[in-house]
């Protein structure tokens, strides 16, 4: 843990104990948070990530099935700062339309990755119901700390619906975050959902939301599922009210470079 993030965390612990709220709870709040990167457009820093526009593709590579997302180039991230097993170089390559229909599942090609030196050509992907989202660049880059939502943290805790201590133990993880720009892509930590956390639907889509003892939360691999990455839509999205594309996939796949088995939620406000 950095010394930014060391204080953060001790100035969580202050801000709790004001509130009058269980240190127990407090430290398992801290305890199951996880590291992530944001990424935001305007700084001048190197390019991390290119939005929208065109891909750039193998040669000879099958068009994915949706429309380009993001590139992001994994050399140009700290190494460890989003927990995952994510390769040192290369590019991850992330795809999505904006169908809400449904509650999602796993898409074979909605994550590429793109080993670094592998030959590669712009390729306009054909969509006739989309125009390619709005080019844009990512140099804006910070890494800290992702907390569960309440919803989240109380069904993994308990299996139920949060208490009051619960979101105001988010109140307090919020008070103390510091600012932030407005960020558009998240990679690792726990994803920020407008409806439903989609890392218990790819546990367990029969049991995503708050559910008896023993539910999704507890089912067996479930803490090899983790938030690959989350894209905020914006403006650039018009028929979407706050939408957002969430990828999840399992721990070992990223390791076993399996992103073909990545599932992926699209929700909006």
């Amino acid at each position: 843990m950095t010394d930014a993030s060391m204080d953060r965390v001790n100035r969580f612990r202050a801000e709790a104990a004001s509130r009058g709220l269980s240190a127990e709870e407090v430290e398992e709040w801290i305890r199951v948070a996880r590291p992530a990167v944001y990424l935001a457009e305007g700084g001048n820093g190197p390019l991390v990530a290119r939005v929208g526009g065109d891909p750039l593709l193998p040669h000879g590579a099958p068009r994915p099935s949706d429309p380009f997302v993001a590139s992001v180039d994994l050399a140009a991230l700290p190494p460890g700062v989003t927990g995952l097993p994510l390769p040192a170089d290369g590019h991850l390559l992330l795809f999505s339309g904006t169908d809400v229909h449904g509650i999602g599942g796993q898409v074979s090609d909605a994550v590429l990755y793109v080993p670094a030196g592998t030959p590669t050509t712009l390729s306009p992907l054909a969509h006739s119901w989309r125009e390619p989202y709005r080019p844009r660049e990512l140099r804006t880059v910070w890494h800290q700390s992702s907390a569960q939502m309440p919803e989240s943290f109380a069904l993994d805790r308990w299996g139920g619906f949060p208490e009051d201590e619960q979101f105001e133990l988010g109140d307090a993880w919020a008070d103390v975050g510091g600012y932030r720009p407005s960020w558009v892509l998240q990679i690792g930590g726990h994803p920020v959902s407008p409806q439903n956390d989609p890392v218990h639907y790819a546990r367990d889509p029969k049991e995503a939301g708050p559910s008896e003892q023993g539910g999704a939360a507890h089912g067996e691999g479930a803490d090899d599922w983790a938030l690959l990455a989350t894209w905020r839509c914006g403006d650039d999205v018009t028929e979407l009210d706050s939408g957002v594309a969430h990828w999840v996939v399992r721990r070992r796949d990223v390791a076993a470079r399996r992103f073909d088995r990545v599932h992926r939620y699209v929700e909006m406000a």
